[in-house]
């Protein structure tokens, strides 16, 4: 009777647990504030990503790793580090680049378990973004953002996804209309997948002459409808200013007073100056007071992991080399210390009081060059239906071809400048809001639409085809100039199309997420639980059967 009894005890405490369970509680969107169930949300955390390597050198003078480690699919490494994020007491972590062909399950769950969110840059070092120098928004990187939603889609504390990290510093804000294209992409994808993520883009610091017109052109809408289609949901500033024991006024009463009245929801997406060292992170109190919560809702501290930077070394904690003894440093220290004193940020205003607006957009002036006619979506069959038609194009030499696609494109455009054509279809302009035909395309389709461009110019000579052997002739493509034109026009009839993508062919689909749409007004986390509600309906109904059998027994 006496193990019975004590079977019985151990089954109903398992049914109290499983009734018990619950998803991380949701973060939404309203208006330009972040919101739980408890009221206003502030993002309280940390950047953590291993630091891949960095080649310095003229063409990378921010310091940008060439390489990545996905901190997110390394489950000894998360469930090593969650003691140190705890005792920060932040809520939020920071991600920069992830690898969508890893299972990150085992740490997405450590992380929901302990109440901790994600953010997750969605571009992925060299080749996967929107590159400042070149700009383009293009089938391989949508696809790489779709492909990185879809494996993340069904965990249930996914705060944001960012479609860029200072991709438009004082000289390339025409790179602007490519975000705001991916911004407004990246949204109706989620809207369409029932994921409530929020969109995001985390900006440079700099001179307010072009960083306002930036924040307030992702935020704005083009149709002057009021339309939030084009809108990111979150913008974040990589805010360097507070410098040692600073104060308010000294360092961020100026930035304050540039977003006020900003529409949607801020935070400090990087903070913790290093060139006034000890790091004292007094600026913490400030950015959670009622100073600056009528406009910011929190912030990322960077970073968790040593990081070089042109700045100088940031880090708080080390790993040693065997990789399972953390080791913190005295910024560790006095991070724990600053966050521990958040105990209660300013609760106003309510949910709802503050509805989301999207005014028109900022004109173009000296400081900033931004058309707001955008891309448009990208067309992969659009794309792969041109190739097809391509009496000449590009088949590389080499299987690590993405090094020359480059440098092929360069050679071919020069060749057709000096012959009197140009590589217009391929290019784009983020100023004057024209764009090419092809400008949506994959690298390699516009390398072989160059190609087959000199190649028809040339008469068709197999001679012309070969660019040093990385080019093909295709018997079945389109012969001669005007079956050319026709096939362009055939397979690209609405260059400016904008429409909900959806997944590369091949993909599967992940479990969906759920909650609302991705709606400005109401955006949140979405995903599913990692738990799902079947599972607990499940399990909790062979508790009960146990249970009733115990009652028989016992009686």
């Amino acid at each position: 009777m006496v193990k019975s009894t004590t079977f019985c005890l151990i089954l109903l405490l398992a049914v109290f647990c499983l009734t018990n369970v619950a998803a991380i509680d949701k973060v939404t969107r309203s208006g330009r504030y972040l919101y739980t169930s408890s009221g206003r949300f502030y993002i309280k955390g940390i950047a953590y990503q291993e630091q891949g390597a960095v080649v310095p050198g003229a063409d990378n003078s921010f310091l940008e790793p060439s390489t990545f480690i996905d901190p997110l699919a390394d489950s000894d490494g998360c469930s090593r580090d969650l003691p140190f994020l705890q005792k920060l007491g932040v809520n939020t972590i920071r991600v920069y680049s992830v690898n969508s062909s890893l299972n990150h399950d085992s740490c997405m769950s450590t992380f929901s378990g302990a109440g901790i969110y994600t953010i997750i840059d969605l571009a992925l070092p060299l080749n996967g973004s929107i590159d400042r120098d070149s700009p383009s928004w293009s089938t391989n990187i949508l696809d790489q953002y779709l492909e990185t939603i879809n494996a993340f889609n069904k965990y249930d504390n996914v705060l944001a996804y960012n479609v860029g990290n200072e991709a438009i510093i004082s000289n390339t804000t025409d790179v602007a209309p490519y975000l705001k294209a991916a911004a407004r992409d990246i949204k109706a994808y989620l809207n369409s997948i029932s994921s409530s993520a929020l969109v995001g883009y985390a900006a440079i610091d700099g001179d307010s002459t072009f960083r306002v017109p930036v924040a307030n052109f992702l935020s704005c809408d083009p149709s002057n409808s009021n339309s939030s289609s084009t809108s990111i949901d979150l913008y974040g500033l990589n805010n360097y200013e507070w410098c040692g024991d600073s104060s308010f006024e000294a360092a961020y009463a100026g930035v304050e007073g540039d977003y006020a009245g900003y529409n949607v929801a801020a935070y400090f997406s990087e903070f913790g100056c290093i060139t006034s060292p000890p790091r004292l992170w007094t600026e913490v109190a400030s950015l959670f007071s009622s100073q600056m919560s009528d406009v910011w809702s929190g912030g990322i501290a960077f970073s968790y992991f040593p990081a070089a930077s042109a700045q100088g070394q940031f880090g708080m904690v080390n790993i040693s080399s065997d990789g399972t003894t953390v080791t913190t440093g005295d910024d560790f220290s006095r991070l724990q210390a600053q966050y521990g004193n958040v105990t209660s940020p300013p609760n106003t205003p309510s949910q709802g009081s503050s509805p989301a607006t999207y005014p028109s957009c900022p004109g173009q002036n000296s400081s900033f060059a931004a058309s707001t006619t955008l891309p448009s979506t990208p067309n992969e069959a659009a794309c792969d239906c041109l190739e097809s038609t391509f009496g000449c194009a590009f088949k590389p030499s080499t299987s690590n071809y993405s090094s020359i696609v480059g440098a092929l494109i360069d050679t071919a455009c020069g060749l057709l400048g000096q012959a009197g054509a140009s590589c217009d279809d391929i290019g784009g302009n983020g100023t004057t809001g024209v764009y090419g035909r092809l400008s949506g395309c994959d690298p390699t389709i516009k390398l072989s639409f160059t190609m087959n461009e000199w190649y028809q110019l040339n008469g068709m000579q197999p001679e012309d085809c070969s660019f040093a052997g990385n080019g093909s002739v295709n018997p079945l493509g389109a012969s001669g100039t005007v079956a050319a034109v026709a096939a362009e026009t055939s397979c690209v009839a609405s260059p400016s199309a904008t429409f909900t993508p959806t997944l590369p062919s091949g993909i599967a689909t992940a479990s969906s997420g759920s909650g609302s749409s991705g709606s400005s007004d109401s955006g949140s986390n979405g995903a599913v639980p990692l738990l799902g509600e079947s599972q607990v309906l499940g399990m909790l109904g062979v508790a009960l059967i146990g249970i009733a059998s115990c009652f028989w027994t016992l009686a």
